[in-house]
């Protein structure tokens, strides 16, 4: 297969908190505000490479990197696949339990730290039983040395909301700077009170302890009686499906999906709200309703405003998220890497020194809508990004390399 080299074409910089700032060949969906102004700026001279490394896979979900330089890749429908030198192999399971329907699946995944003595990985999943939903939680497995098989360790966390559509199931961990267990969760389209309940799983980013599943004794509600709200980062979210912590400085962001229009990515701040609320203040506690906003700062005027919308008339549904690493990206070291299912495009953002401001959001043109709907992306450790497709047939990994000419 010929591999495509992909020109940055493009720097193009959204209006980020009521500030118009510059754009060159803006798509329209991209647009936060539609007051923009244009500008042309250099590249640098650099290219992205962009090669197939894994391909016929069905809605591959999240990918983790092994210690000597294989992938690790949970696939939608209940399966793990091991990609290495040798090629693409299943990884024998028993996944029997993933509730596998719209949405919902055999969803994130994370890599212990002490994989190379642990062998630990943990996943996020719908589970059923007997063909019912159940809930959504995260599960513990140990990988065999020959990377052939997994077997169950734990079900580490239990009882995030699912809806028997699987609609709004999440579910991405990622591990913290100081080895915490980071979760971004969906609120399940259901329970309209389930964003503001800090008593429920569902819609928050929660911080727990890898080896238990507790909530940590630092976290914002370390001394509330009940041990879910123990889990909880943060609240008030709607589908958070990336996250990723900003090397250096420990700081979380995540991505997460608008009802129409209205994407965010959000700087997580501990204890804080996020102002989604179908439940418009508990006053509707049956009817999920998102004719409500994304951060709703008049009912909430202590919620955190998003670092960046994809803004009313454009909707992305960002999913995975990641920090660039590495000197051969160029003045990229450091951005946030995000990709998109609806928007079909990779989309990297530079933040200031604060982290606090989103400067410029760089769109790599050539890969929009080129590879289909994109669901997870990776920074692997040498600074490679690899990036999922989710378009249901012949879905690939992809590796994703700066080249400079």
């Amino acid at each position: 297969m010929r591999v495509p080299v992909l020109r940055l074409t493009c720097l193009v910089l959204l209006t980020v908190a009521g500030t118009a700032l510059a754009a060159c060949g803006v798509d329209p969906r991209s647009d936060a505000s539609g007051d923009h102004t244009t500008s042309r700026a250099a590249p640098d001279g650099m290219t992205l490479r962009v090669e197939p490394v894994a391909e016929g896979l069905e809605h591959p979900w999240d990918v983790g990197f092994l210690p000597d330089g294989a992938l690790l890749v949970t696939e939608r429908p209940g399966r793990l696949t091991v990609v290495d030198d040798a090629g693409t192999h299943a990884v024998e399971a028993d996944l029997s339990s993933v509730y596998a329907r719209g949405e919902g699946g055999l969803m994130g995944l994370a890599v212990h730290p002490d994989f190379a003595s642990s062998r630990l990985f943990t996943t996020c999943q719908t589970h059923q039983r007997d063909g019912k939903a159940v809930d959504v939680r995260l599960v513990t497995w140990r990988l065999s040395e020959d990377r052939r098989s997994a077997t169950h360790v734990r079900d580490l966390v239990t009882g995030l909301p699912i809806n028997d559509s699987g609609r709004h199931s999440g579910c991405r961990p990622t591990f913290g700077a100081d080895g915490s267990l980071l979760v971004g969760t969906g609120d399940a389209a259901d329970d309209p009170t389930v964003p503001q309940d800090r008593t429920s799983l569902g819609g928050k980013v929660l911080r727990v302890d890898p080896s238990t599943g507790r909530g940590l004794p630092d976290n914002p509600f370390a001394n509330s009686r009940d041990a879910d709200e123990r889990r909880v980062y943060t609240y008030g979210h709607r589908n958070v499906q990336g996250v990723a912590v900003r090397p250096g400085t420990g700081v979380v962001y995540t991505t997460e999906h608008g009802p129409t229009g209205f994407d965010e990515v959000n700087r997580i701040r501990p204890g804080h709200n996020y102002g989604w609320d179908p439940s418009r203040g508990g006053s509707n506690t049956t009817d999920y309703d998102e004719d409500v906003p994304m951060t709703d700062l008049q009912r909430f005027p202590d919620a955190v405003p998003p670092l960046w919308t994809s803004g009313e008339s454009a909707t992305e549904a960002p999913s995975g998220a990641a920090f660039v690493s590495g000197s051969q990206w160029g003045r990229l070291n450091g951005a946030l890497a995000v990709v998109a299912l609806r928007g079909q495009k990779l989309l990297l953002f530079l933040l200031d020194d604060a982290g606090e401001r989103v400067t410029e959001v760089v769109l790599p043109a050539e890969f929009d809508d080129r590879f289909g709907r994109l669901r997870g992306v990776r920074s692997a450790p040498d600074g490679a990004l690899y990036v999922t497709t989710s378009d249901g047939e012949n879905d690939a990994v992809l590796k994703v390399t700066p080249q400079r000419h």
